[in-house]
């Protein structure tokens, strides 16, 4: 891409940061410039960011309708994985599974409740009293 044709659409960082590409200058070498974005980007990541609040959105009902646990709207809300979590807490995923049910969540020992309460940066409280 040439120097002039380079991008300066307005994207969704564009108050906090630029973005570095490379371009052709008019030797014909690659240097670097800075572009504010590219709609097109601005575009996929807005797709990207809505399809991540939707599943949010769908484990908060899920919470509230008491078919999930707390630890699963948390999870979501963090953007993690089973992995991901498991390896924040040492918890192997099969048991995190299990803790996504309700009624294996008010079981959990304080000091599980703790490692989950770490791990999304929030307080023991607000993961027990989280109903949706």
């Amino acid at each position: 891409m040439k120097k002039e044709d380079l991008p300066q659409d307005p994207g969704a960082l564009a108050k906090f940061t630029r973005e570095v590409c490379y371009v052709k200058n008019d030797d014909g070498k690659y240097e670097t410039a800075l572009s504010e974005g590219w709609d097109v980007k601005k575009q996929a990541l807005d797709s990207a960011w809505e399809d991540v609040n939707e599943r949010v959105e769908e484990a908060r009902k899920a919470v509230a309708n008491g078919e999930k646990s707390p630890v699963y709207y948390f999870m979501e809300l963090r953007l993690m994985d089973l992995s991901v979590l498991s390896g924040y807490t040492g918890i192997f995923p099969f048991f995190i599974k299990r803790h996504f049910k309700p009624s294996v969540f008010k079981g959990l020992s304080e000091r599980k409740l703790e490692k989950y309460a770490r791990a999304f940066d929030i307080t023991v409280s607000e993961l027990t009293n989280f109903k949706g």
